[in-house]
């Protein structure tokens, strides 16, 4: 049986990178030249053209990307806002990415109770049953983002799911947000932090679904912006992948990003989203809008160059 967790860490191992492309693509992000080429295509059928000249940016990035990086992020929001068509987009990225040889998460934060549970966690990575007698993937992605904080009524779904198709979750557990501590910094009677105490519960989660690496395909996503807090994380959840988002735009650097990482700089993925759409806006002395993913693969590959550095020069242990 397929083990996502496995999956992930073969794929970063070969590549020698330990990140993933977060798609949450905006029109700001796209050069004119696509956007006029899509309004051509669908002159009155403004969805459409959006949702086209959608396709045809990620399409780029993850051509330019497929052979580096090893997944693809792809957040709902930004697909549900643009209708119907660009979830249809969204789904489209997914399968293409796939195909390219990247494992794709839906950054969709879920999370409802009992037979709702169960519905999200088959539409984003299980199987549905349809007439005809015949079951099929709706998203078919190969993980997803879980709001755990409903407890294991919420969560149960999910892993049941992940069990039965090999498929992987990553828990809220410390956010990079600037008010994640609202909350999940809250102190318990017994001491700990509520963030400390939800890390617990998903490593007592994913006991079942270690692989054969050493880690689990339930896993936690962790902030970058709060690496100290990320070290002791690791302490509590000594199996769970970890996603790891702030990178870049969000203000964490290389360091920090790699900070809930074993000891031996494994079991993480960190996620740039922003930097890596936008590089070509960033880098507009060397890369013109229609080397937009050129100038997204130059991002990629600078990126990992600093988080195998920081891997190999450990600040925050």
């Amino acid at each position: 049986m397929r083990n996502f967790a496995d999956s992930l860490v073969r794929r970063i191992d070969e590549l020698e990178n330990p990140t993933v492309v977060g798609l949450d693509t905006k029109l700001d992000y796209i050069p004119q030249h696509i956007k006029d080429y899509a309004e051509t295509l669908f002159p009155e059928e403004p969805t459409k053209a959006t949702a086209k000249a959608i396709w045809l940016f990620n399409k780029e990035i993850i051509d330019q990307t497929c052979d580096i990086v090893p997944a693809v992020k792809l957040q709902y929001a930004y697909y549900e806002m643009y209708g119907y068509d660009a979830i249809k987009t969204m789904l489209l990225t997914a399968r293409y990415a796939q195909k390219k040889g990247m494992l794709v998460i839906g950054d969709c934060k879920r999370n409802d109770i009992g037979s709702t549970a169960t519905a999200y966690a088959e539409a984003i990575i299980g199987k549905t049953d349809i007439l005809l007698n015949d079951t099929m993937e709706m998203s078919g992605l190969d993980a997803c983002t879980v709001n755990c904080y409903l407890g294991i009524d919420g969560v149960k779904p999910f892993i049941d799911v992940c069990k039965r198709d090999g498929k992987g979750i990553f828990c809220l557990v410390k956010t990079s947000n600037p008010s994640s501590g609202d909350f999940q910094d809250l102190e318990l009677t017994s001491g700990e932090k509520l963030y400390e105490a939800v890390a617990a519960k998903v490593s007592e989660w994913g006991e079942d679904l270690i692989g054969e690496e050493g880690f689990s395909s339930v896993g936690a996503v962790i902030g970058a912006t709060y690496p100290e807090q990320a070290v002791g994380l690791r302490k509590i959840m000594p199996n769970a992948f970890m996603l790891i988002p702030g990178y870049g735009a969000q203000g964490a650097g290389a360091d920090e990003a790699v900070a809930s990482f074993t000891a031996y700089g494994k079991g993480g993925i960190v996620n740039a989203s922003r930097s890596i759409m936008t590089a070509w806006q960033a880098r507009s002395d060397y890369f013109g809008p229609e080397d937009f993913g050129k100038a997204a693969r130059f991002e990629a590959e600078d990126m990992k160059a600093k988080l195998n550095a920081a891997l190999h020069n450990r600040k925050y242990v």
